[in-house]
This record gives structure tokens, sequence and C-alpha cells, in this order.
């Protein structure tokens, strides 16, 4: 095989194997969307003079829970372009760190 029709072999099957990934991501990431439904409406309680009940803390609790372990995926998996800009996102942590420490990069 011509080693350019091997180059385009491989970039073919990582760029499925990648689609593959991203598609099931988006299949997880709606369900877990879909369990936060009655988010909204309890957020919306102290706005509208209204105090949550012990039960809505709890419900709260664990709808922010799930949410948080999801905010990667969300920069990852949902922006356009999202999986390419994961190098550019690791160096502004990174920057982010190293002003943190007075110019010092931590270990």
């Amino acid at each position: 095989m011509p080693p350019l029709q091997v180059i385009r072999h491989h970039a073919r099957r990582t760029y499925e194997s990648v689609s593959g990934l991203t598609q099931r991501e988006k299949q997880r990431l709606l369900a877990e969307m879909q369990q936060t439904r009655g988010l909204v409406p309890i957020l919306m309680k102290p706005r509208n003079g209204q105090r949550w009940t012990a039960e809505e803390r709890i419900e709260l609790r664990d709808h922010l829970g799930r949410l948080s372990r999801l905010s990667p995926y969300l920069v990852l998996v949902v922006m356009p372009g999202g999986f390419f800009m994961l190098p550019v996102f690791a160096w502004w942590l990174d920057r982010r760190r190293t002003r943190a420490r007075g110019g010092q990069p931590q270990v």
C-alpha cells in the first residue's frame, strides 16, 4: 500500500474514532441534562419570594453536583471545535497557575 493511502487510512480511522467518542459523550451529556429538568423552577423560588424546603435543598445539591461533574464535557464536547481547543485550554490554565504563584510555575 502506498504511504499516502496508509496515512489517509489512519486519518480516517482516527476521525471515525473521535467522532464515535463525541457522539457517545453527547448522548451521555443529554441524558444527564434531562435529569436536571426540575432545576430551573427550584432555582427561581427565592427570586419569586419563596423559600426552599429541606427536600428541595437536597435536590438542588444533587443537581449542582451532577452538573459540576459534566463541566469538562461541556467544554470539550458541546463547543464547536472544543476538542481541538484543548491545548489552548491547557495553556490558559497553566498561565493562570503561573500568575497565581507570582510568576513561578507551581510543581
